[in-house]
């Protein structure tokens, strides 16, 4: 028996040149579900809820209340949460339900061997960096709506002096990083996570990867956690307002 590790998803067909990827049919699985529940509790609201209305409600509020105390205004938070919350949701499922049991024994016969049909939608770099470049844009957005194009610009490019010119060129690799940081961090956990348990599993397959397991359902629910908070405290430094655009706004 042999144990396949690989960065890259494996291609189980093509629509036309189109390839359709193992970790793509997670994700689209994994949205339909999310799509699914949504409806049903949309057409299931009843003035006495029941337990999954209320677990509905409790996660929102309280979601809400977070996204609140962390930017600080409520118009703005009820701006900002539908992604905040889509993020979260979605990368939470993505992670947790990799550890539905017998996922493995679903696979197509490829050239090279079994093809498994699904794969970890976080432990594909192309997913996350998708999901990366959402948030990263969103941001810039944001800065260009509060700033606008000159302010935004400015921040970057500032010949008031050297050392500011400098300071607006570090940004720009702080921007840069954003990048990186954000989906390194998740999809480096993530794969990592399974990886770990495909290793021990292969290794001693029973009692002694169930610690591992645990930690690796921690760590689905804690990146998800981390991933959409970053995404909200960017934003929230984004739509900040500085002491001197204060005062050349109140002077106008």
């Amino acid at each position: 028996m042999e144990l396949n590790i690989s960065i890259a998803p494996d291609i189980l067909f093509y629509i036309r040149s189109f390839p359709v990827t193992n970790s793509l049919i997670w994700s689209l699985a994994i949205s339909g579900f999310l799509i699914a529940i949504t409806f049903v509790i949309r057409f299931s609201l009843k003035t006495v809820p029941g337990k999954l209305q209320n677990i509905t409600e409790i996660i929102i509020e309280e979601s809400f209340s977070f996204v609140r105390s962390v930017i600080g205004s409520e118009e703005k938070a009820k701006k900002v949460f539908p992604l905040f919350c889509t993020l979260f949701l979605f990368i939470l499922t993505a992670n947790v339900f990799t550890f539905i049991p017998g996922q493995a024994a679903l696979s197509l016969r490829g050239g090279n061997g079994p093809l498994p049909v699904f794969r970890a939608a976080m432990a594909d770099y192309g997913m996350v960096l998708v999901l990366t470049m959402i948030s990263v844009l969103t941001v810039q957005i944001v800065a260009i709506a509060v700033h606008g194009p000159f302010g935004y610009l400015g921040k970057f490019f500032n010949f008031q002096s050297p050392l500011k010119f400098f300071l607006g060129l570090m940004d720009i690799v702080g921007e840069l990083a954003k990048v990186l940081s954000l989906s390194f961090r998740l999809f480096g956990n993530i794969f990592a996570g399974e990886v770990l348990g495909m290793v021990m599993l292969f290794l001693i397959p029973f009692i002694v990867p169930l610690p591992f397991m645990f930690l690796g359902v921690l760590t689905a629910v804690v990146q998800a956690f981390v991933f959409a908070t970053l995404t909200l405290v960017f934003i929230t430094l984004a739509s900040e307002i500085e002491e001197d655009e204060l005062v050349e706004q109140a002077s106008m």
